[in-house]
C-alpha cells in the first residue's frame, strides 16, 4: 500500500479506502462481528489506514463495530464518518445539513465509535434546504471543538462545493478536503466538472462503488446465467438496470483482465487509482476476507495505456453543455485561431 495526500489536509491516507456499509447484517446485505474484523484485520495488514463508515450503515452497527476493531490502533487510523441522513423517521430534525443534526448526529457517532474525534467528517448528501453558510461555519465550530479534524462532503453539485469552499476561504472557515462521488467505469458523468474542482481547490476525490454494486465484477456478463443474477445485491438495487452499453464495457474489463492475468475486479478499481486528472482514492467494500483480498489484487501491478485507452474509449460519456461545447476543440479554434494547436494552456485544470 503507498499513501496519498488526502486533499489540502496534509494529511496521507492508504491508496485504497476500507468502505464498511457492509459491517453488521441489518439491512441484508452485510456481514456478521466474525468476517467483519478478519476484512479489517486484512486491510491493515496490507498497510490500509483510511475507514470510511456513516452513522446510517447497518443502522449504526457499522460504528460500533469499528468501536471495537479500531481501538488498539485509533491514533494511527484515519477514520471517517458521516451525517445527514436520517436516523429517526419520525423527528424531522434528524435528517438535513443544519447545524441541530450535525451536532447531535455527531455526538452520537462519536459515542458508538467510542473515541473523541473523527479524522474527517463528511456531509453525506446535500439537503437543498440548509444555507450553506450555516453548514461551513456549523463544520468549523466541530473542527475548533476538536471532535473533527477534516470535512469533506459527498453526493453534492459542484457549484455548491465550490461556492462552500469560496465561502470558506473568504471567512477563515475550515474547507472541504475532499468529495466522495459515485464514479466508475459506468458512471463517469462527475467528469464534466467534480474532476477538474479536485484539481483547481486541491480535493481528493473517493468514490464510493468503484465495481458499480457488482457490474464490474465479471460476475453479470452476457455470458452468465440469468439465473445467477436473481438473487444478488445488484439485480435489485439502483444499480440493477444492466443496459447492453453498461455490458460492453464489463465485457472489455474482463478481457483485459485475462490477458493481463488479473481479475475483473482489480482492472477496474486500477483504472481508478491510475486517474491522472485528479487524486482518486477508491473506496472498498466487501462481505468477506476474500472480496477484500482480491480486491486488494489491484495494487498489484499497472495497466498499459494500450489498455487505459481501450477502457476509456468503451465507457466514453457525452456530456452536457457547457463541457459538450468546452471541451471540444473546435471552442479551442473559436478562441485562439490557427494558432490554437500551439499555445501551452499550463494553467488548464481540464
Amino acid at each position: 500500500m503507498r499513501y496519498k495526500l488526502f486533499g489540502r489536509s496534509g494529511m496521507r491516507v492508504s491508496e485504497l479506502c476500507l468502505g464498511t456499509m457492509t459491517f453488521g447484517e441489518e439491512t441484508g446485505f452485510g456481514a456478521a462481528r466474525d468476517e467483519c474484523k478478519k476484512v479489517f484485520d486484512a486491510f491493515l495488514e496490507a498497510g490500509g489506514n483510511f475507514i470510511d463508515t456513516a452513522n446510517m450503515y447497518s443502522k449504526g452497527t457499522s460504528e460500533r463495530m469499528l468501536s471495537e476493531f479500531i481501538a488498539p490502533e485509533r491514533e494511527r487510523l484515519v477514520l471517517a464518518t458521516k451525517y445527514a441522513n436520517n436516523m429517526v423517521s419520525n423527528d424531522p430534525n434528524s435528517g438535513g445539513n443544519h447545524r441541530k443534526n450535525m451536532v447531535q448526529a455527531l455526538d452520537a457517532s462519536l459515542k458508538r465509535l467510542d473515541t473523541d474525534y473523527v479524522d474527517v467528517y463528511w456531509v453525506h448528501i446535500w439537503d437543498f434546504t440548509t444555507p450553506i453558510d450555516e453548514v461551513m461555519r456549523a463544520l468549523d465550530d466541530m473542527v475548533r471543538a476538536g471532535k473533527v479534524l477534516h470535512v469533506g462532503v459527498s453526493n453534492t453539485p459542484a457549484w455548491i462545493i465550490a461556492a462552500a469552499n469560496t465561502l470558506a476561504a473568504e471567512r477563515g472557515w475550515t474547507p472541504f478536503s475532499a468529495m466522495q462521488l459515485h464514479y466508475n467505469l459506468v458512471e463517469r458523468s462527475i467528469e464534466a466538472d467534480f474532476l477538474s474542482l479536485a484539481k483547481m481547490q486541491d480535493m481528493a476525490v473517493t468514490p464510493w462503488s468503484p465495481l458499480a454494486g457488482g457490474l464490474l465484477t465479471g460476475k453479470f456478463n452476457r455470458d452468465v446465467d440469468e439465473e445467477a443474477r436473481k438473487g444478488s445485491r445488484l439485480a435489485t438495487s439502483r444499480w440493477g438496470r444492466i443496459t447492453d452499453a453498461k455490458l460492453d464495457v464489463a465485457e472489455k474489463i474482463t478481457e483485459i483482465a485475462k490477458e493481463i492475468g488479473q481479475t475483473s475486479s482489480q482492472v477496474a478499481l486500477k483504472w481508478l487509482c491510475q486517474n491522472k486528472k485528479a487524486v482518486v482514492i477508491p473506496i472498498i467494500g466487501a462481505r468477506n476476507e476474500n472480496q477484500l483480498k482480491d480486491n486488494l489484487g489491484c495494487l498489484d501491478f499497472e495497466l498499459g495505456d494500450d489498455h487505459v485507452k481501450a477502457l476509456n474509449e468503451v465507457s466514453a460519456v457525452s456530456h452536457g453543455y457547457p463541457a459538450s461545447l468546452l471541451l471540444n476543440p473546435y471552442a479551442a479554434k473559436m478562441m485562439h485561431g490557427e494558432v490554437a494547436d500551439k499555445i501551452d494552456n499550463h494553467h488548464d485544470v481540464r
